[in-house]
C-alpha cells in the first residue's frame, strides 16, 4: 500500500482543507459531508474556531483537530480534489530520498555534477534543499 504522507494542512472557508503531500501534490478536501453524516465530526461546526486548529499528525500519516477528531492521509488523498498551488511539484530532499529510495548525499552529488541544475531543478532555502518532481522523474524515473 502506498502511503501519501502529508507535509502541511490549512483550513479553508466552508469546512474545506488544503492538504500538501510529500510528493509535491496538493489536494482540497471537503469536510462538510463528514460533519453532516458522522457525529464525531459535528463538533467542527458546533465549537467556534475548532476547525481552524487542524494540524498534521506526527509522521505525516494523517491530520487531527483534537483527541477525538482525525482523518487518515489515505482518505484525504483518495477523496481530495487535486488543486494547483504555487508550490506544486516541489519536494524536499528528505522526502525525495524516501520516495525514490536514494540517499541525500546522492542528490547533493547530482547537484555537484550538474545532473540536477541549481536554480532550475533544485534550490536551497536556508538549510533545506528542494527539488522539482519533474527533475526527479527525468533523472530517476518513477518512484520505487
Amino acid at each position: 500500500k502506498m502511503f501519501h504522507k502529508i507535509t502541511a494542512v490549512a483550513p479553508l472557508p466552508d469546512f474545506r482543507l488544503l492538504v500538501h503531500f510529500t510528493d509535491g501534490c496538493a489536494k482540497e478536501y471537503d469536510v462538510r459531508n463528514l460533519i453532516e453524516h458522522m457525529e464525531a465530526f459535528r463538533d467542527l461546526e458546533r465549537i467556534p474556531g475548532l476547525f481552524q486548529q487542524v494540524v498534521v499528525d506526527q509522521g505525516g500519516y494523517g491530520i487531527s483537530w483534537n483527541e477525538d477528531i482525525d482523518l487518515d492521509g489515505s482518505e484525504l488523498w483518495a477523496n481530495g480534489i487535486t488543486v494547483a498551488t504555487p508550490f506544486d511539484g516541489l519536494i524536499s530532499f528528505s522526502d525525495a530520498t524516501e520516495i525514490w529510495g536514494l540517499s541525500e548525499s546522492a542528490l547533493r552529488k547530482a547537484v555537484g555534477y550538474k545532473k540536477l541544475v541549481n536554480g532550475v531543478d533544485v534550490l536551497k532555502f536556508g538549510k533545506q534543499w528542494v527539488v522539482t518532481k519533474n527533475a526527479m522523474l527525468r533523472e530517476y524515473g518513477q518512484p520505487k
